[in-house]
């Protein structure tokens, strides 16, 4: 699975085949299919991976102190899923979940146990921690998805970091004064700014 992730932080999603994944571990693609099905069954193995990898970070190795800090500190470990892979982290928020009330990108059953079992931990009754784990994720798919986009090679540009083409701004005379400020990157303030707005909202609407 290692080497499925790598290819696609290498060459993108949409290059990932059964054959070229083949070819890059030196066999043949048919060898592939003794382990695993087919692509899908692959995506679906990835994703698996990488979100049950969020139990090694080094964020989630030590145990929070409140409530606060638990969600501190798996959005962190998240956001740097989403810095890591920013090419696959799309794949996470929109893979099919393996039920419908799982939401990406905390999609696999042992996250949502985790999850909710570490809130109640802290007080939580079952009502508090269904609703503070769906307005959770929604902040962290809007919040890392638009990140993870800025962060693909295509997004950024050529090697030197230069966009391929340029928009003639000449018709957006707002956009064209305001295009520093627009250009300046603040997303890990913004990012903690957001996640405190959203920790206070769920402590003010806990069992009313």
């Amino acid at each position: 699975m290692e080497s499925a992730i790598a290819f696609v932080d290498a060459c993108g999603l949409g290059e990932l085949t059964m054959r070229r994944l083949g070819t890059v571990l030196g066999v043949e693609a048919m060898a592939l299919y003794r382990h695993i099905s087919g692509r899908a069954d692959l995506l679906e193995a990835m994703v698996d991976e990488l979100i049950d990898g969020l139990f090694d970070d080094e964020l989630m190795t030590e145990d929070a102190h409140s409530w606060e800090e638990y969600l501190q500190r798996v959005a962190n470990a998240t956001r740097k899923l989403a810095i890591g892979h920013p090419r696959i982290f799309p794949l996470i928020a929109t893979q099919p979940p393996a039920a419908p009330w799982l939401r990406p990108p905390l999609r696999s059953v042992r996250w949502v146990e985790e999850f909710l079992s570490s809130l109640q931990r802290f007080g939580f009754s079952d009502r508090d921690a269904v609703a503070a784990y769906k307005s959770f994720t929604s902040f962290l798919v809007g919040a890392l998805l638009l990140h993870a986009a800025s962060l693909t090679p295509e997004a950024i540009g050529d090697e030197d970091g230069e966009a391929s083409s340029e928009t003639d701004l000449g018709q957006y005379p707002t956009v064209q004064r305001l295009q520093d400020l627009l250009r300046e990157d603040h997303t890990q303030r913004e990012f903690d700014d957001a996640l405190d707005d959203l920790i206070e909202r769920i402590r003010t609407s806990r069992d009313k």
